[in-house]
C-alpha cells in the first residue's frame, strides 16, 4: 500500500532549541521520497525517524540560509557512502549557485555521480518534475533569493460504473477507454472518456518557507491538500516579521484561507517561543483559517488528507 505523509524532521528557525531541531521535512509520496530544506542535524533526525539515504529520490532547497541548507553536505555524503543506486536531483535557487557548489563539496569524501543539480530561476513557474509528479517553483519575498515549491500529482479520471453500464461498456473495454481516452464500438460509434468517467483531482502539497506575504505564496498554495508554511512569529512580533521577511501565524493562516487549503501545517518557529506559546499560534491562525491546522513538532507524521 502506498504511503503519502509528511515526516517532520525539524521545526525551528535560525536557532535550534531543545525541542525543535533546525528545518527538515521528508515527504513520502508513493515511490517518491522528497527531502526539503535539510538544516543541521537532518541526518540524525532521519535516523531517529527510520528514514535512510536510499529513501531520498529528490531534494528541494528553498534558499541558502543555514537553517535550510547546512545539512545538505552531510546528506550528499551519506548518499555517496550508502551507494544510493538511483539519481537524486537537487533543486535550488540558481542565484545561489556559488553556495550550492561550496555545500556540494564542503569536505573530502568519495563522491557519487548520482547527484544531479537542477537550479531554478526566473519569475514564472520553473518545472522540476519527475514521472507521475509535477514539481514547480515560484520566487518568494525574502532577504535572499528564495523559492517555494508546489508538488502536484496529475489529475486523473475515475470510471463511473453507472455511466459505463448505460453505454454497455464492460470488462477489458473499460480499461481500454481509461487508457486511450475513447473506445470505438463495433457499430462505429465512439464513446469518449468524459462520457463515462468523472475527473479525479491529483493531490497537491505546497511548501512555503521564509517569505513576507506575497501573491506567489498564494499561487503555490492554491487548492493544496497540505500547505507547509513558515509561521515564525506571533502577532506581538509582527514588526520583526515585516523587518526580516517572515510570516506570523495569522498571516500564514490568511494565505491558507485565501488559497482554499485543506490542511495547514505551521512550522519554522522562532527560538524565542516556549512550549506554553504553542496554543497561541493555533489560536491566532484559527481566527482567519477555519480548517484543520497542525503546529508541527519534530518527528511528527502528518498524513495527507483523503483524496477528494
Amino acid at each position: 500500500m502506498s504511503v503519502r505523509e509528511l515526516l517532520v524532521l525539524g521545526t525551528s528557525s535560525a536557532v535550534p532549541t531543545r525541542r525543535r531541531n533546525h528545518n527538515g521535512y521528508f515527504l513520502r509520496f508513493d515511490d517518491h521520497g522528497i527531502l526539503i530544506d535539510p538544516g543541521e542535524g537532518t541526518q540524525r533526525q532521519m535516523r531517529t525517524a527510520g528514514v535512510s539515504a536510499t529513501d531520498i529520490t529528490r531534494i528541494l532547497i528553498t534558499h541558502f540560509h543555514g537553517d535550510h541548507s547546512l545539512g545538505l553536505p552531510g546528506t550528499i555524503q551519506r548518499i555517496a557512502r550508502d551507494q544510493v543506486p538511483h539519481t537524486v536531483r537537487i533543486a535550488y535557487p540558481a542565484q545561489g549557485q556559488d553556495h550550492f557548489d561550496r555545500l556540494r563539496h564542503a569536505t573530502a569524501f568519495v563522491d557519487t555521480d548520482r547527484i544531479t543539480a537542477q537550479p531554478v530561476g526566473g519569475h514564472g513557474a520553473c518545472p522540476t518534475g519527475e514521472p507521475n509528479l509535477h514539481i514547480s517553483a515560484l520566487p518568494l519575498h525574502h532577504s535572499v533569493p528564495t523559492y517555494g515549491y508546489r508538488i502536484a500529482e496529475p489529475d486523473t479520471w475515475r470510471l463511473d460504473p453507472h455511466a459505463l453500464a448505460q453505454h454497455g461498456i464492460t470488462g477489458p473495454d473499460a480499461g481500454h477507454i481509461k487508457t486511450h481516452g475513447h473506445l470505438t464500438r463495433p457499430d462505429g460509434t465512439t464513446v469518449h472518456l468524459e462520457q463515462v468517467a468523472r475527473p479525479r483531482p491529483g493531490q497537491v502539497v505546497a511548501h512555503v518557507m521564509d517569505t513576507a506575504p506575497c501573491p506567489q505564496a498564494e499561487e503555490l498554495a492554491a487548492g493544496a491538500d497540505l500547505l507547509i508554511i513558515e509561521s515564525t512569529y506571533l502577532d506581538s512580533e509582527e514588526h520583526l516579521a515585516r523587518a526580516y521577511g517572515h510570516l506570523t501565524a495569522r498571516q500564514a493562516a490568511g494565505i491558507a484561507a485565501r488559497a482554499g487549503v485543506r490542511h495547514l501545517v505551521l512550522t519554522h518557529i522562532s527560538e524565542r517561543y516556549e512550549h506554553g506559546d504553542d496554543q497561541r499560534f493555533l489560536d491566532q491562525a484559527a481566527q482567519v483559517y477555519p480548517g484543520p491546522t497542525t503546529l508541527a513538532a519534530d518527528l511528527d507524521r502528518i498524513a495527507l488528507p483523503p483524496r477528494r
